[in-house]
C-alpha cells in the first residue's frame, strides 16, 4: 500500500465514478426490451440487472488484461495520464445520457485513455496495432454480427409461431426475456466492469504496486463489480426510452431473440479477450430484430443520429482526454485540482439540466421523444 499515493487514490475513485456512470449508461443493453414488451417492471428490471451486473464481474479477467496491457505501454503512462483519460470517458458518458444517446461508454473510455496517453507519453504509448484489432474492428464488426443473428432468429420465432395464438406467442416470449435479458446482463458486468478493473490495475502497475502483466487484485474485481451493479440498480431511465421505444416497436419475441444474440455475442468476444461495446451490440441486436418482422417500423432518423454517436464518441473522449493530459501532466497537483473542479462543475451542470424533463421508470414507456427536426416538421404538416 505504500504505492498509493493521493493521485493513485483520485485515479482509482474517478475510475469507479466512471463504473459507476457505465452502470446506469449500459443499463438499458439488458433490460430496455423487457421493459419496452413489459416482461419485466422498470423498478425490478435495474435491480436483476445490478445483481447479475455483479456476478458477471467475477466470471473473467480477460478483458480487464487487454486494457492494463494491451492497447496502451504500462512503462510510459502515469496516473496523471489515467485521470485525464477518465475525465474524458465520464464528461462523455454524462452527456450522451442527458440527450439520451446510447453511445459506446467502452469508447468514451478507450478514447481518453488513448487522447491522454498519446499526449502526454507520445505516439509510443499506444499500441495502435491492438487499439485496431481489438477494439476498431470489433466496433465494426460485432453490431452487424449481432444484428444479422437477432434478424434471422426474429424471423424464425415468427415463422414457428405463426399457428399460435399471439397472446400466448407473447405470453411465452415475455418469460423468455426474464432469462435472456438476465444473461445480458451477466455479459455486461463480465465485459464492461472488467474495463475499470484494467484501468486501476494498469494505474497499479505504472506505479509499481502491481507486477507488468499482472491481473487485477480481488478487491480491485469487488469494488468494480458492486459501483457498477449500484449505477446500473440506479437505471438509465433515458437511453433505456430510446432503446426500447426509439429505435423500433418491439415486441416481445423480438425482445428475446434481440437479448439472445446480444449476450451470445458478449459472451463470445469476453472470452477471447475482445473490449467490444455492449451498447453497440445490444443496438445492432435492436435494430435486426424489428428488420426481422414483417410490417415492424425502423425510425431511421434515430439509428442515424446514434450511429454518428458511435463515431464521434471515442474523437471527442480523446480530444477532452488530451487536454486534461496537458493540464495534469504540466500542472502537476495544481493542474489535476484544476481538472478535477472543472469536471465536477460540467457534470453538475448536465444534471441539473437533465431535471428540466426528468425520465424515469413512471414514464420511460411514454411516447417516445428522441426525434429529428425534420420528423417534428413533417408531423406538423
Amino acid at each position: 500500500m505504500d504505492h498509493i499515493t493521493f493521485l493513485v487514490a483520485v485515479v482509482i475513485l474517478t475510475a469507479l465514478a466512471f463504473d459507476f456512470t457505465n452502470g446506469f449508461h449500459d443499463t438499458a443493453n439488458a433490460m430496455a426490451t423487457s421493459v419496452a414488451t413489459g416482461a419485466l417492471r422498470p423498478r425490478h428490471a435495474v435491480l436483476v440487472s445490478g445483481v447479475l451486473n455483479l456476478a458477471g464481474a467475477f466470471l473473467s479477467t480477460e478483458v480487464a488484461r487487454t486494457i492494463s496491457g494491451g492497447i496502451v505501454s504500462d512503462g510510459l503512462v502515469t496516473p496523471g495520464m489515467v485521470f485525464a483519460g477518465l475525465i474524458g470517458a465520464v464528461l462523455w458518458n454524462l452527456t450522451t445520457w442527458l440527450l439520451g444517446l446510447p453511445s459506446s461508454s467502452s469508447h468514451a473510455l478507450f478514447g481518453g485513455l488513448i487522447g491522454a496517453v498519446w499526449v502526454g507519453a507520445g505516439r509510443a504509448g499506444v499500441h495502435f496495432d491492438e487499439v485496431i484489432d481489438k477494439i476498431i474492428l470489433p466496433a465494426v464488426a460485432s453490431p452487424l454480427v449481432a444484428g444479422l443473428a437477432a434478424l434471422l432468429s426474429t424471423r424464425l420465432a415468427y415463422r414457428l409461431t405463426a399457428r399460435g395464438r399471439e397472446a400466448s406467442v407473447d405470453r411465452g416470449f415475455r418469460l423468455g426475456q426474464i432469462a435472456s435479458a438476465s444473461l445480458v446482463s451477466l455479459a455486461h458486468g463480465t465485459n464492461d466492469a472488467q474495463k475499470t478493473m484494467g484501468v486501476i490495475t494498469l494505474t497499479l502497475i505504472s506505479v509499481g504496486a502491481l507486477a507488468p502483466g499482472s491481473g487485477p487484485p480481488l478487491w480491485v474485481i469487488v469494488s468494480a463489480g458492486l459501483t457498477i451493479g449500484l449505477g446500473t440498480c440506479l437505471g438509465g431511465w433515458r437511453i433505456i426510452r430510446t432503446m426500447g421505444r426509439g429505435l423500433t416497436d418491439i415486441r416481445a419475441p423480438q425482445g428475446f431473440t434481440a437479448e439472445s444474440s446480444s449476450a451470445t455475442v458478449i459472451l463470445t468476444s469476453a472470452h477471447l479477450g475482445f473490449a467490444l461495446s455492449t451498447t453497440q451490440v445490444c443496438s445492432g441486436a435492436i435494430l435486426g430484430a424489428g428488420l426481422g418482422r414483417r410490417l415492424s417500423t425502423v425510425r431511421w432518423g434515430i439509428a442515424a443520429r446514434i450511429a454518428i454517436a458511435w463515431c464521434v464518441t471515442l474523437p471527442a473522449a480523446a480530444s477532452v482526454g488530451a487536454f486534461a493530459s496537458v493540464v495534469v501532466v504540466h500542472g502537476g497537483t495544481v493542474g489535476t485540482v484544476l481538472v478535477a473542479l472543472a469536471a465536477v462543475a460540467a457534470a453538475t451542470f448536465i444534471v441539473v439540466v437533465s431535471r428540466r424533463h426528468p425520465v424515469t421508470s413512471g414514464n420511460v414507456n411514454d411516447a417516445h421523444t428522441v426525434t429529428l427536426r425534420s420528423d417534428t416538421a413533417k408531423a406538423k404538416a
